[in-house]
């Protein structure tokens, strides 16, 4: 086989780039070590940028987002039985998010391309990237027992932090950074209406906490937990008990709980690596990056990746710019900290470090009595959380 982009990864990130290249008339092949009935059962993110509601409209696959999706103009600090709303669109102009889950946003990507006839090989078992640093990349990979050769221009590999592609590096040709924060989310997915219209983050003396949603009847819940925590120990009833001692007592006093659909915990870490391209193959999303989900930047952060990379190869193939190929990480990396910076502070303003009152609390607590008093510190939260602008390779 011969195309002229192959993917590695078939979430949300990988289809995205498929999409918008095959738009372009840019051929692409995606490979996929799952089946995509797994790939539609990950449970993850929902909060999705302006720009990356943009982008997807640029993809074609906005009506069902545009029909279902929750647009949302403003959220919520909560902290010493406080709550401080951050307007959003007031802020900035007009922005605003979308809650719409990355389970539908990858949804819509599958039947898309399906709609299109693109190729997605899905259970492609030991896919291996070979000669990046040639002009003749290629992958192989299994599939119904045999070994398959993808012959190709380029390599994105969008399939994630434990994926091939960052993996293929050499070690000496590439640097990580990162940091590992002492806790994760116990998460709980419920088909109960949300307790507000509006995220509500909260910060409280027994750890944070946060009110999210997926629609008008399901909800999604997170509270902070140590890392050794395991899920077979939090029973519904304990979780809801705990939830509602984190939330203002108004807020408590409305919360409707039910079983959960889904439970699990998700460990909190920083993490960059630099460049995110080696000769012909380019890093996309959690393969090269990853934030605490507190910003919710991380499937964002995809996206605005996907974008610098779409417009480098319709540069390259519209306008035969390889001259442009060397500034994708350098483009992508400038996004990456500062959504890295964002992410950080505000698990840092949130988050329990201590059982003790110690300085780190103080700081917490004078923080965040000046953000509710402070315009411009909430224009800063709502600029950077509606998404910054995308960067332009040029």
């Amino acid at each position: 086989m011969k195309t002229q982009v192959a993917i590695i990864g078939a979430g949300p990130s990988g289809l995205l780039l498929g999409q918008l290249l095959s738009r372009q008339g840019i051929d692409n092949v995606i490979l996929e070590r799952k089946s995509g009935d797994y790939v539609l059962s990950r449970i993850r993110a929902g909060v999705l940028e302006q720009g990356m509601v943009d982008l997807l409209r640029e993809a074609g696959v906005d009506a069902r987002m545009d029909e279902e999706g929750l647009p949302h103009d403003g959220v919520e600090l909560a902290f010493d039985n406080r709550r401080v709303r951050v307007d959003l669109a007031g802020l900035t102009g007009g922005k605003t998010v979308m809650v719409y889950g990355q389970t539908e946003v990858t949804r819509d990507l599958m039947e898309a391309r399906e709609a299109i006839g693109g190729t997605t090989v899905y259970e492609a078992a030991n896919v291996r990237p070979h000669a990046l640093d040639t002009d003749s990349p290629y992958l192989t990979y299994e599939k119904d027992g045999e070994t398959v050769r993808l012959d190709c221009d380029y390599v994105a590999g969008c399939d994630g932090f434990h994926g091939v592609s960052r993996q293929s590096i050499p070690a000496d040709r590439i640097k990580a950074f990162e940091k590992i924060y002492p806790f994760g989310w116990l998460g709980l997915l419920a088909d109960t209406p949300p307790v507000s219209d509006e995220l509500i983050y909260a910060r409280h003396e027994r750890g944070f906490a946060l009110c999210s949603m997926r629609s008008p009847t399901r909800s999604r819940y997170y509270v902070q937990v140590p890392l050794d925590e395991k899920v077979e120990e939090w029973s519904d009833e304990r979780f809801w008990e705990e939830l509602k001692r984190r939330l203002p007592e108004e807020v408590a006093a409305k919360l409707v709980t039910g079983p959960s659909i889904e439970k699990s915990i998700a460990p909190l870490r920083s993490f960059v690596v630099e460049p995110m391209q080696y000769g012909k193959l380019f890093l996309v999303g959690d393969a090269a990056h990853i934030v605490p989900p507190t910003g919710a930047k991380g499937l964002n952060l995809a996206a605005s990746d996907v974008n610098t990379l779409y417009r480098l190869m319709v540069k390259v193939y519209h306008e035969g710019r390889t001259d442009l190929i060397p500034n994708y990480s350098r483009t992508c990396l400038k996004r990456i900290w500062k959504a890295e910076r964002f992410s950080w502070w505000m698990t840092s303003l949130l988050h329990k470090f201590s059982d003790e009152e110690d300085f780190e609390t103080r700081m917490q607590q004078a923080e965040l009595d000046y953000l509710a008093s402070s315009q411009a510190g909430l224009k800063t939260i709502a600029e950077n959380y509606v998404g910054l602008p995308y960067e332009s390779l040029e």
